[in-house]
């Protein structure tokens, strides 16, 4: 591509303009990171192996002549990166004390929610006095950096084979540049019958940009409940770079959330790339309710027969936020089925993107792959970029996708406002009936009751304003309401 360069010049700032992998900043954050990445080898590569010095060398290169990713290439022309670029940021924290007590920083407040926490702080694997923590069924829990020494062999088998260095230029970044994150390791034959949960959190006095990489390991004939939480202590600009491979083995099964409430202040890519064998079955989850600028991918490949995937996502977005979902289901394999559903409601200036892939290749005969996007937009500003796309080189399958942008029904409005509700009740009671078909996907019980609420509130507080609220979260002091309502109708 010829390199064309325009200046424009304003008030106040200068923005140049370059095609190729150049984004239009005027700080020049490439620039830092290679120069942290040469003089900070011996920090960031502390607990590396010759095999992950090799794979960390090569991604910096990688990432190196691809640059931050920009609005000229088709999996990003939705979402612009360069205010998000534009500040000076600290890329390398220093790992936590071993005295640290997380319970002091954090505390989920997830009523009767029974997990087994797992904290990062700033990226870093939380409780630095037991690195790696093995339990008498053979599950492996602790710092992905520790486990890189310890366990070699699980390394080699799966650390960077199924993230996407090639084409994500920010997958790239954080194979060069992560420090630590979580490791987990699930033997054949094992029912973890606690639910996992992983919490990131991040606390840093200046701008923080953060590469954090966690590895999910699944053995054959395993089962797993894995709830993945963002969370913010301070409001400082933040860049959070977030990378999970999960590899999930024959006939095992994993039941995956990923719960996003970030800031204003907080760009979050979050890239999940999941991997699974013969007969095996996934049920992911993306829940983003707040946030400057969210991109959610998940990247899914059917490599053994007989083997499904459930992919939903909800995002409820306002005043300038912005959040970008990628959606890849690669189908390489004979007898699966994958169904996705993602649903969105955009107000004020929110923007968003939905990009859905399907790719059937010619071996994966009698494929089902279902696919449905639906958005609610509120104001005549909100937007919303929806592609749905099939890729398809075999004969024998079953596939369909579909897309909706609209506004709030105006005959279910009409029904609700008959029953003697306010218009502005009316709207909330149909956005919260909308949103509920993802919410209801959550298999545990006490999540699905706080995503619940948690949707309640949001929808109640900064989506739609009204002078007395129908939805009485569990969790307010109010006795609970309940309207003689035909849902079908809504």
């Amino acid at each position: 591509m010829d390199q064309k360069r325009i200046l424009i010049t304003g008030k106040q700032k200068q923005y140049v303009i370059m095609e190729a992998s150049i984004v239009s900043t005027i700080y020049d954050l490439k620039e830092y990171l290679s120069g942290v990445f040469a003089d900070k080898q011996l920090e960031i590569a502390l607990n590396d192996t010759p095999f992950v010095a090799a794979k960390r060398a090569k991604a910096f290169e990688l990432f190196s002549n691809m640059g931050f990713p920009h609005a000229a290439l088709e999996k990003w022309r939705g979402t612009d990166l360069s205010r998000a670029l534009n500040h000076e940021y600290h890329a390398l924290p220093e790992a936590p004390s071993p005295d640290l007590d997380i319970d002091k920083i954090f505390k989920c407040d997830v009523p009767h929610f029974e997990t087994l926490l797992v904290t990062q702080l700033n990226g870093w694997y939380a409780d630095r006095s037991t690195l790696l923590h093995v339990y008498p069924n053979g599950m492996i829990i602790g710092s992905l950096a520790a486990a890189f020494s310890k366990y070699p062999e699980l390394i080699i088998a799966h650390y960077g084979k199924y993230a996407d260095d090639n084409s994500e230029g920010l997958t790239a970044l954080n194979t060069a540049m992560s420090q630590d994150g979580i490791f987990i390791y699930i033997p054949d034959n094992v029912t973890v019958e606690q639910n996992i949960q992983t919490v990131n959190i991040t606390d840093f006095k200046q701008n923080l940009f953060l590469n954090t990489r966690n590895l999910v390991i699944l053995g054959e004939n395993s089962h797993l409940r894995l709830v993945q939480c963002d969370d913010s202590i301070n409001h400082d600009v933040t860049f959070i770079n977030s990378v999970t491979e999960v590899k999930i083995g024959r006939n095992s099964t994993l039941d995956h959330y990923k719960m996003q409430n970030k800031d204003d202040h907080t760009t979050l890519i979050n890239s999940m790339y999941f991997h699974q064998d013969e007969g095996s079955t996934l049920s992911t989850n993306a829940i983003s309710l707040n946030g400057g600028l969210i991109r959610n991918l998940s990247h899914v490949t059917m490599s053994g027969s007989h083997s499904s995937a459930e992919v939903y996502g909800l995002y409820l977005m306002d005043r300038y936020q912005h959040v970008d979902n990628q959606v890849f289901i690669n189908h390489a394999a004979p007898d699966c089925e994958s169904r996705e559903l993602f649903k969105g409601v955009l107000d004020d200036h929110a923007s968003g993107v939905f990009n859905g892939h399907i790719k059937v290749h010619r071996d994966a005969q009698r494929t089902n792959a279902f696919q449905t996007n639906k958005n609610i937009l509120l104001s005549d500003k909100a937007s919303i970029d929806t592609k749905p796309f099939l890729e398809i080189y075999a004969d024998d399958v079953k596939c369909s996708h579909g897309a909706t942008i609209g506004q709030l029904d105006a005959e279910a409005l009409f029904y609700i406002r008959s029953r003697g509700i306010s218009e502005a009740n009316a709207k909330i009671l149909l956005m919260y009936a909308f949103a509920a078909d993802v919410i209801n996907k959550i298999s545990i019980p006490e999540l699905r009751q706080r995503m619940d609420d948690m949707v309640k509130k949001r929808l109640r507080g900064e989506l739609s304003q009204c002078e007395q609220c129908v939805l009485n979260c569990s969790t307010h002091e109010h006795s609970h309401v309940e309207f003689n309502i035909d849902l079908s109708k809504i």
